[in-house]
């Protein structure tokens, strides 16, 4: 979601600079242009070598450039970026910037930035709880610019608290939201994801391959997209943002009462989960010993079918998309699970993809069938998510 988009990182002279470096290849390995501006400070702990190697493009340090100058580099700088991101932002520079002060290139860019605005402070824990630093914070919040609040740990200095440069796909998820445009801003989106998981015993489960990959991709991209998302997520889900609500499940008994709660009078609700189709009907308590028997014989209940169930709520939500994982006949057994179902659209992709880094399927609603490209796992769900907004 960042392709083709331009990052303008502001480099302040504090010890977590180092991590940056891997931030701004980041930021390039996900499609973004990224220009850099360092303060004096920043360049005493790393070279602009450094960055101008990573990123292709000329660093920038002084305000004042005697060749370039006419051009008024600062206000080129604030009108090439889509956002700017800070980090790490030094005590310092947060003070500067809340008072006003433009005495180097970054807080003189600063003042004339008519685009988003990323801060991502770090310094010693003292610096950070001190009152001056906090009323700095509060106004610039009251400006818009957006502070992410750093991670608590042990710094270089030794103490222990919070001051740490947050995690960088922490710094990453907060970022895209900034540059994308609010398509879903006001609607409520509930998906589920990932695997259940029914007990057996004490030891063994029933469950099935699925990562829950692609049901997280989807609430990435829908929160990115200005959605109030709620992410009903099994056991394995990869993690998600901050801002994307968050309920952790484990059976299908537990994920069919969370959706109900959640999905009801939604605007959207998509059933990527795998659901185990059954679970045991005795669970024992202690491990099952394996004594002399050769063979076994289990009793399975088959589990509620959540999507069906949804479907057909009193509290439905607007639209409700499934999903049809199959091995054969992919789009015949999607058209048949349209109508016994109830829902507005299925995705039919093939059990092959699940647990992979790549998707691919169809699109089946009752009057279309449309391929989707086979991509990676954000841009497959970028696709859904489109067509999602098609549905009339």
């Amino acid at each position: 979601m960042l392709q083709q988009k331009h990052i303008l990182l502001g480099i302040t002279g504090g010890i977590a600079v180092y991590r940056i470096a891997e931030l701004a290849r980041t930021l390039i390995k996900q499609g973004a242009h990224v220009r850099c501006i360092m303060t004096a400070s920043a360049c005493a702990f790393v070279s602009p070598l450094t960055f101008e190697a990573l990123t292709g493009e000329s660093v920038h340090t002084e305000l004042f450039n005697l060749t370039h100058e006419r051009e008024m580099g600062h206000i080129q700088l604030a009108r090439w970026a889509d956002v700017v991101l800070i980090a790490p932002a030094t005590c310092n520079v947060l003070a500067k910037i809340s008072h006003g002060i433009a005495d180097d290139l970054l807080t003189t860019m600063i003042q004339v930035c008519k685009q988003p605005i990323l801060i991502a402070p770090a310094m010693n824990p003292s610096m950070w709880q001190s009152q001056a630093t906090q009323d700095n914070i509060t106004t610039l919040r009251q400006r818009g610019i957006h502070i992410l609040p750093p991670a608590s740990g042990i710094l270089a200095c030794g103490e222990h608290g919070a001051g740490r440069l947050p995690d960088l796909h922490i710094i990453v998820d907060t970022l895209i939201p900034l540059l994308q445009a609010s398509y879903l801003q006001g609607q409520r989106w509930v998906i589920n994801a990932g695997p259940t998981v029914e007990s057996w015993d004490a030891v063994r489960t029933l469950s099935n391959r699925a990562s829950g990959t692609l049901g997280a991709c989807l609430a990435r991209v829908a929160a990115a997209w200005g959605a109030d998302v709620c992410l009903i997520a099994g056991v394995g889900t990869p993690s998600t943002p901050e801002y994307i609500q968050r309920v952790v499940v484990k059976t299908g008994l537990e994920m069919l009462a969370a959706c109900e709660k959640h999905a009801a009078n939604s605007d959207v609700f998509i059933a990527t989960a795998a659901v185990s189709d059954f679970r045991f009907t005795h669970v024992a308590t202690e491990k099952i010993k394996r004594g002399d028997t050769s063979s076994l014989h289990v009793e399975l209940t088959a589990n509620p079918d959540i999507v069906a169930h949804i479907a057909h709520m009193p509290e439905r939500p607007h639209q409700v998309i499934a999903f049809a994982a199959e091995t054969q006949q992919h789009i015949a057994h999607a058209q048949d699970k349209l109508q016994r179902k109830g829902v507005d659209a299925i995705v039919a992709n093939d059990v092959s993809n699940m647990g992979q880094s790549t998707s691919s399927g169809w699109w089946v609603t009752p009057q279309h069938v449309t391929a989707l490209t086979a991509s990676d796992k954000t841009p497959f769900a970028m696709q859904i998510i489109q067509s999602i907004m098609e549905l009339t």
